[in-house]
């Protein structure tokens, strides 16, 4: 990886911001269960559970901000915690997305990497993938809501009542409200 460092550019503002937004969803329906909701499994092998979810979440953030912290070796996504404390105890996790959003906004604050390093291992051996830190935002944002989106489903299953917007990705929020302001502009029009 690369050490030469810039002052955090307003795209990765942008990013840092909506991987916030996110993450404060999450932190919040997390506080919010109790460690059996938290547990309880799911689907024909029961190896399903809101809190397995939540900690591959944690996982990626803390692999790309470890990764941020070990310049010389990059960022390894296989190379994760899987810590179980974090995927049967909610406020465990809940107290840990809040420290990871501590980290990210220092991201937005401060200077970071012009260039990273990612490890991608393969069968034989390991490529290692020029990237950015903004490529990683982007990134962590579309897996952390593919995995929210699972979280919704499974606590739909269980009786947990979450938001609409809850797992859905910044783009179709975004898609839907244009949807919403150019049918009210057509409402208006024929009225």
């Amino acid at each position: 990886m690369t050490s030469s460092l810039s002052r955090s550019s307003p795209s990765t503002a942008l990013l840092v911001e909506e991987n916030l937004l996110i993450l404060a969803q999450l932190r919040s329906m997390v506080a919010d269960l109790t460690p059996e909701g938290y547990r309880q499994a799911f689907g024909e092998h029961g190896r399903h559970t809101l809190g397995k979810h939540v900690r591959h979440i944690i996982d990626h953030y803390d692999a790309l901000l470890d990764g941020l912290n070990r310049e010389a070796e990059g960022i390894d996504y296989e190379q994760r915690r899987r810590d179980e404390v974090l995927e049967q105890w909610p406020q465990q996790a809940a107290s840990h997305l809040a420290g990871i959003e501590a980290r990210l906004l220092s991201l937005g604050n401060g200077s970071t990497p012009d260039a990273l390093s990612l490890g991608y291992p393969t069968d034989d051996h390991t490529l290692t993938l020029p990237s950015s830190l903004n490529r990683e935002l982007a990134f962590l944002t579309s897996h952390s809501i593919h995995h929210m989106a699972i979280i919704a489903l499974l606590a739909e299953q269980s009786g947990i009542h979450l938001p609409e917007t809850f797992g859905v990705h910044p783009s179709t929020l975004r898609h839907w409200q244009q949807a919403s302001a150019e049918q009210a502009s057509l409402s208006r029009r024929s009225a």
